[in-house]
C-alpha cells in the first residue's frame, strides 16, 4: 500500500507470500559477526546449529577471542554496568549501527547482528525481518484477532494466548526461526468506526484495552516465579513485547488524508482520559519492556520528536523498563511527509535521541547519527542512553547469557500443538457475540436440520478468517468444513468475492435456499476493504451483499441466518429489522484458524454464545455527521458533531458497546453493597469546582485532586449472585460501569470499571465478587485534564443496570471551611 513506509511496505507485500525469501531470522543471525551494509540486512536463512548465547565462551573462542576479557559476559555484575562496558567499548559509528531495526553487530566484540522487528499480534507473525517459516517449522498457531479475542471479556484467556504464543516464539528462537523482541500488542482505542485497523485492536474502551493489554503482555513477558522481582529493570523476560501505537493514532487514510502526515488535533483532555490511558495501564501494571510512537502528530508534534510525550511521560512518570521505538520509517516520515520545522535528517535524529526515542525501525539513526554527533547536534553520552535502554532488554531476554532451562527445552513439539490450537477455536467461541436470536431459532438440532444451505462469499473463507499481521496458521477450518461436521451442506457463494461487485451469482444461491433444511448466509468484510492503509468509507457490506441476503431470505424454506465476518461494525439494520424472514444475526469477526468450527458448534448449540460487543455498531448515518479527522471524543455543538464511543454518544445505534445474547437467560441479584465512602480531607487536601448544570445544587465540596488521595485506601466492593434460570448451561460477561454523580457537565456518561467472565451451569448459580479503586473508578477528568474524584452519588450498574444497580455515597469532608478552587 502507498501509505506503508517503505521498509514496512516492502515486508506488508512479502508477507503476502509464505514462501518469499525473508530477512535472517534472529537467532539465525547470532552466529554471524560480520557487518553488513543497510541494503545487505536481508538473505536468506542459516544454520543456527551451533549458537547458544552471545557470551558463549565456547562461541568466542571460536571468534579468537577470550571471553573472559571483557565485562559485558560478566554474570557477576550488574544489567546496567555489563551494558556500559559493552557501549563503552564502541567507536561512534558503531554505536549508531546498533540503533535500526537491524542492528550491525561489532565483531571485534563478539556482539551479533541482531534484527528487533518481530511481530506476535495473534500468533507468531512473518510480518517483519525476525521470523523465518520453513520446513522445519512450516506453521504457528494464528488465534482469532484481538477484536474478537476482546469481545471474551475474558482476562484469563488473553493471558493464556499470550502465553501461549511466546511459548511459540521460544520454541522457534531455539530453532533459529524466530527472535525475541515482538513489537505488539496494538493498544489504540477505535475512536471512529471507519478506522481500517479496528481488527488489530480490543475496542472502543480505554479501560477495557488496557487491561487486554495487561494481560497480553504478561502472557508474552512473564516467567513464572520471575514475575515480581525486587528490581524491575532486571526482571527475566520470556519475550520483550511492544504496546504500539502512541499516540492518538487512529486515522490511516481517509479521504487523502493520510496518517504519515495527519496532525491530531487533540485536547489534552482527551489524551489523559481515553488515548494515553491504555499505555499508562501497559506500561505500569503490564511492566511492558517497549512502546512504539506513530507516525502522526499530535498538535503539531511528531509523536515519536515531541520529549513530553516520550521522555517525561512514558519513561520519566510511567516508568518504563525498556526502550522505545517508532514506527518504521517515522524519521524518514518526519522528514519527508510532515516536513517538520524544516528538519533534515541530521536534525531529526537528533530531536528525536533528545526527546527520548531509543530505537529507529528504519535507516535514519544508522546513516545519519554519527554525522549529527560531529557537527554538534547531540552528545554522544544520547547515544549511549538509547543504547543502554535496548541492550538491557537483550539481557534480560537471556541473549547473552542464556535463559532459563523451561525456556531453552522448548522445541517443535511446542507449536501447533493440540492444546495451542484449540485454545485459538476456544477464542473464537467465546468470542463470537450472539446479536440476535427470534423466536429462539438457535441453536439448531441437528436431528431437525439436516440439510444447510451454506451461502455467502465467506462461507468457504479460509484467509479472510485470519485478520492481519499474520503468519503461517497450523491449519485452517473453513465455515464450509466446520457446518459439515453437523449436517449435509449444499454451498453456493452468491458473490465473486467479498466486495461483491455483481449480482450474477445471486440466483443460484436463491436455488440452493428454497430446499434447504434451514439457511446460513456468512458475509462480511476483510483485509481488502478494512485494514492497515485502508480505512472504510461507510459503514454497509459492501457491493451487493445486501441484496444477496434480502434475495435469498425472501426465498428460504427454512429459518435464515446471518454470520456477519468484519472487525468493524456493519449496518445492518435491515436483517435486524426483518423478524420474519431472518431468524438469528452472528458476528465472528476475523476468528481465526479454527474459526469455522467455532462458528459451526455455536450455531448448533456445542457452545451457548457469550460474548459481547467491544464496540459499538453505528448506523451508516452516523459518520455522515463528522468527518473522521475530527479529533473530540466529546460532542462538539458548535459544528453539530456527535460524540464518539459509548461513552460520549447517546444517540441510536444498531447495537451497542457491550451487547450480546445468549441461548439461555441469566438473572442478578445484589448480595453485598458497599457502605458509603466518606473521605476526610486534610490541610494540603483542597475541594476542586466540577461544572455543573444550572439547576443542580453543588456538594459543599465538589470534588478533589486524585493525585492528592492515598488511593490504596480508598476501596469498595460488592458481591453479586448470577442464576442461570434458562434450560442451557452458559457461559455470561458481566460488565461493570461506573455513572458519575447527576448534574456534571462535560464528563462522561458511564465507563466500565471492571467485568468478569462466569460459566453458570442451568439452574444454578454462582456468586462473583468486585473490588474497586475509587481513585481509578470513580475519576472524572475535567476539561482542565485535572483527574478528578467526584463527590456524590456515583450509580454502579451491571450490564446496562435494568437487572442490577446501586448507588454509592461519595462524601468529601474538609477539615474547615475553604476556598473552594
Amino acid at each position: 500500500m502507498d501509505t506503508i513506509g517503505s521498509i514496512k511496505k516492502e515486508w506488508f507485500i512479502t508477507t503476502m507470500n509464505v514462501g518469499a525469501t525473508r530477512s535472517l531470522p534472529i537467532s539465525s543471525l547470532l552466529a554471524s559477526t560480520s557487518t553488513p551494509s543497510p541494503s545487505s540486512a536481508s538473505n536468506g536463512p542459516q544454520s543456527n546449529a551451533n549458537f547458544s548465547y552471545v557470551c558463549d565462551p565456547i562461541r568466542f573462542k571460536a571468534l579468537g577471542l577470550d571471553v573472559s576479557n571483557f565485562s559485558f559476559c560478566d554474570k557477576s555484575l550488574s544489567y546496567t554496568v555489563r551494558v556500559k562496558d559493552l557501549i563503552d567499548r564502541m567507536t561512534l559509528a558503531e554505536k549508531g549501527g546498533q540503533l535500526g531495526n537491524f542492528a550491525f553487530g561489532v565483531p571485534q566484540l563478539g556482539l551479533p547482528k541482531y534484527d528487533w522487528w518481530s511481530e506476535a499480534l495473534h500468533g507468531v507473525s512473518n510480518f517483519g525481518g525476525g521470523v523465518h517459516f520453513d520446513q522445519t517449522v512450516p506453521s504457528a498457531t494464528n488465534f482469532p484477532a484481538v477484536i474478537l479475542l476482546a469481545a471474551s471479556f475474558n482476562q484469563s484467556l488473553w493471558k493464556n494466548a499470550g502465553q501461549i504464543v511466546s511459548t511459540e516464539a521460544r520454541a522457534m528462537y531455539n530453532l533459529g526461526r524466530a527472535g525475541l523482541t515482538y513489537w505488539s500488542p496494538t493498544i489504540n482505542v477505535v475512536r471512529d468506526p471507519r478506522w481500517g485497523r479496528i481488527t488489530e485492536t480490543p475496542g472502543e474502551d480505554p479501560f477495557v484495552v488496557g487491561t487486554y493489554a495487561v494481560n497480553y503482555v504478561r502472557g508474552l513477558q512473564d516467567i513464572e516465579g520471575e514475575e515480581t522481582p525486587k528490581d524491575l529493570k532486571s526482571r527475566p523476560l520470556k519475550v520483550s513485547a511492544c504496546c504500539k501505537h502512541y499516540t492518538a493514532y487512529d486515522v490511516d487514510h481517509w479521504q487523502g488524508v493520510d496518517r504519515m502526515s495527519f496532525d491530531a488535533k487533540v485536547s489534552e483532555q482527551d489524551i489523559v482520559e481515553t488515548f494515553s490511558r491504555p499505555f499508562e495501564m501497559c506500561v505500569r501494571e503490564g511492566d511492558a519492556s517497549s512502546v512504539m510512537c506513530s507516525y502522526n502528530r499530535v498538535n503539531g508534534i511528531p509523536t515519536c520528536a515531541d520529549p513530553k510525550l516520550l521522555k517525561q511521560t512514558i519513561r520519566d512518570e510511567w516508568g518504563l523498563n525498556g526502550y522505545i521505538v517508532s514506527d518504521c520509517d517515522s524519521i524518514e516520515t518526519l522528514v519527508d511527509k510532515h516536513k517538520w520545522l524544516g528538519f533534515g535528517y541530521e536534525e531529526a535524529v537528533a530531536q528525536v535521541l533528545k526527546a527520548g526515542l531509543d530505537l529507529d525501525c528504519g535507516v535514519s539513526y544508522t546513516k545519519n547519527l554519527e554525522s549529527s554527533t560531529l557537527n554538534g547536534k547531540i552528545r554522544e553520552a544520547d547515544i549511549d542512553k538509547a543504547l543502554n535502554n535496548v541492550y538491557v532488554v537483550l539481557m534480560r531476554l537471556g541473549f547473552f547469557d542464556g535463559s532459563n532451562p523451561s525456556l531453552t527445552s522448548l522445541g517443535k513439539e511446542s507449536i501447533c500443538s493440540n492444546e495451542h490450537i484449540e485454545l485459538s477455536a476456544e477464542g473464537a467461541r467465546e468470542g463470537i457475540v450472539l446479536l440476535k436470536n427470534q423466536n429462539s431459532t438457535l441453536p439448531l438440532n441437528n436431528l431437525n436440520f439436516k440439510n444447510i444451505a451454506l451461502i455467502g462469499p465467506h462461507a468457504n473463507a479460509t484467509s479472510d478468517m485470519l485478520g492481519t499481521y499474520i503468519g503461517v496458521p497450523c491449519k485452517v477450518t473453513s465455515p464450509f468444513v466446520g457446518f459439515s461436521a453437523f449436517a449435509s451442506v449444499t454451498y453456493s457463494m452468491g458473490c465473486t468475492n467479498v466486495q461483491c461487485q455483481n449480482d450474477s451469482m445471486i440466483y443460484p444461491a436463491m436455488e440452493v435456499a428454497k430446499n434447504a433444511d434451514a439457511t446460513i448466509i456468512v458475509a462480511g468484510l476483510n483485509t481488502q476493504i478494512e485494514n492497515e492503509g485502508l480505512d472504510r468509507m461507510d459503514l454497509n457490506l459492501p457491493g451487493y451483499q445486501n441484496q444477496l441476503i434480502k434475495q435469498v431470505a425472501g426465498v428460504s424454506k427454512g429459518p435464515v441466518i446471518l454470520v456477519i465476518m468484519s472487525a468493524g461494525g456493519v449496518d445492518i439494520s435491515f436483517a435486524k429489522q426483518n423478524d420474519s424472514k431472518i431468524s438469528s444475526i452472528v458476528w465472528a469477526g476475523y476468528p481465526g484458524e479454527e474459526g469455522g468450527r467455532a462458528i459451526a458448534e455455536v450455531v448448533f448449540g456445542k457452545y451457548n454464545p457469550g460474548g459481547k460487543l467491544p464496540i459499538t455498531w453505528h448506523e451508516n448515518g452516523y459518520i455522515a455527521n463528522l468527518p473522521m479527522t475530527s479529533m473530540p471524543l466529546r460532542p462538539v455543538d458548535e459544528l453539530g458533531y456527535p460524540g464518539r464511543t459509548y461513552k460520549f454518544f447517546n444517540g441510536s445505534t444498531v447495537y451497542p458497546f457491550g451487547y450480546g445474547l445468549s441461548y439461555t437467560q441469566f438473572n442478578y441479584k445484589i448480595r453485598t453493597a458497599p457502605s458509603p465512602l466518606h473521605i476526610t480531607l486534610n490541610k494540603s487536601q483542597h475541594c476542586r469546582r466540577l461544572s455543573y448544570g444550572n439547576d443542580v445544587g453543588r456538594p459543599l465540596c465538589e470534588a478533589v485532586l486524585i493525585d492528592d488521595l492515598n488511593c490504596s485506601k480508598l476501596e469498595f466492593g460488592f458481591e453479586i449472585e448470577v442464576q442461570n434460570v434458562g434450560k442451557m448451561d452458559g457461559s455470561d460477561v458481566l460488565i461493570i460501569y461506573s455513572v458519575p454523580p447527576a448534574g456534571i457537565k462535560g464528563t462522561h456518561s458511564k465507563q466500565v470499571i471492571g467485568f468478569q467472565r462466569v460459566i453458570v451451569p442451568a439452574g444454578q448459580s454462582k456468586n462473583l465478587k468486585f473490588v474497586f479503586n475509587a481513585c481509578k473508578s470513580l475519576m472524572a477528568v475535567e476539561k482542565s485534564s485535572y483527574t478528578l474524584l467526584p463527590s456524590g452519588g456515583h450509580m454502579i450498574m451491571v450490564g446496562d443496570g435494568s437487572a442490577a444497580s446501586f448507588t454509592l455515597q461519595v462524601g468529601l469532608h474538609p477539615t474547615a471551611v475553604e476556598r473552594i478552587k
